[in-house]
């Protein structure tokens, strides 16, 4: 821990002397009390796991705060935050960029309110333009709101038959049409072939992509919960994802294809054949992930059958006396989406990692 990270956790501690809770920044010898913890309390998710710390760090360069609060040395809140500054996009202190879900995760009301108070404090100290937390729930009623995102969860049968059948009769059709083109899912162990198709759509969105070190760590870092399924019709890769398992939950988070990919109804099949594969390994829930409200894929998951439910990501201003707006439905983005997409693939996914990762 560097002198600067010691004089402000000492700062940050002064808040908790009298409730006999200390806030500690994570590290190697507390990780896998963290993670034990993520796993037994319920406010938490796949993204409060403490391999993100390294993740974020190594691929991005951002400086992190993991900070979790203990009593009688038993963790019993945590929250993660990272430090982005950017010349384009401002200086934040955010749990957790490039991930869907964040803020506070405890099991005791006062942790979670002085870890709480830690943040607060950490984001003046470091003179941050805002604090934000994406919470799954709402926290603060008198901070700044973006209501631009929701989520799609949905519990799934263990008989995929039913599964099956639960699928709206369009989108079912859809799925049962991949089926018929013989397409064939496998899980892969290495990311070239998930980033090939997962690249290619990107750019045909005209979105900058992150970089192939980013999916080789979250791989590594997360090993068989990190698991990447391919799709590919004539040996050929026509559509991948790479999805998160934590509980009894599985997350799609990254996926794509190419361009014959609509035609062969080869994400519907991706999906179903990810569906189909979780419920028979005794997965509960299948959580569709983020979308922005009345975006391609909002409507895509809801013609699953899926009900978006809000998420809040609330905003502490302090440099800035607005919420940021970084994301492609900005008008103000247009131009530049419309060049990417002209840009040759192998020059966007040179350059796309050094802009996406300050935008977190």
């Amino acid at each position: 821990m560097s002198s600067i990270d010691t004089t402000l956790l000492e700062s940050i501690n002064k808040i908790a002397v009298t409730d006999s809770i200390k806030i500690s920044l994570l590290n190697p010898e507390v990780a896998s009390l963290w993670d034990d913890f993520v796993v037994s309390c319920k406010e938490a998710t796949f993204f409060h796991r403490a391999g993100w710390k390294s993740v974020i760090e190594n691929a991005f360069g951002h400086k992190t705060w993991f900070l979790y609060a203990e009593r009688d040395q038993q963790i019993i809140g945590v929250l993660s935050l990272v430090e982005v500054k950017s010349h384009l996009f401002g200086h934040s202190l955010s749990s957790l960029p490039f991930c869907v879900y964040g803020g506070i995760a405890a099991v005791d009301d006062q942790a979670r309110k002085l870890l709480d108070q830690a943040a607060q404090k950490l984001a003046i100290q470091l003179a941050v333009d805002y604090l934000e937390y994406r919470n799954i729930t709402p926290c603060h009623s008198d901070w700044v709101t973006k209501g631009l995102y929701v989520t799609f969860r949905k519990e799934i049968d263990v008989d995929a038959e039913k599964n099956m059948l639960a699928i709206p009769r369009k989108q079912r059709a859809m799925v049962r049409k991949g089926i018929k083109n013989n397409l064939q899912g496998s899980i892969d162990t290495d990311i070239d072939r998930f980033f090939y198709a997962y690249s290619t759509s990107v750019h045909r969105l005209g979105t900058p992509v992150f970089s192939k070190k980013y999916f080789r760590l979250l791989k590594s870092t997360f090993g068989e919960d990190c698991e990447l399924l391919i799709i590919s019709s004539d040996h050929k890769v026509v559509s991948a994802v790479m999805s998160f398992y934590f509980r009894d939950e599985v997350l799609p988070y990254y996926g794509g294809g190419i361009d014959e990919a609509r035609d062969l109804a080869a994400n519907d099949f991706m999906y179903w054949e990810l569906m189909r594969r979780s419920c028979e390994r005794g997965i509960s829930i299948f959580d569709f992930g983020r979308s922005k409200l009345d975006t391609g894929s909002y409507s895509f998951k809801k013609n699953w059958g899926f009900e978006p439910q809000p998420l809040y990501y609330e905003y502490q201003l302090h440099k800035v006396k607005t919420m940021p707006d970084h994301n492609p439905l900005n008008p103000k983005y247009r131009l530049f989406i419309q060049a990417w997409q002209r840009m040759p693939l192998a020059l966007a996914n040179f350059i796309g990692p050094h802009i996406v990762k300050n935008l977190g």
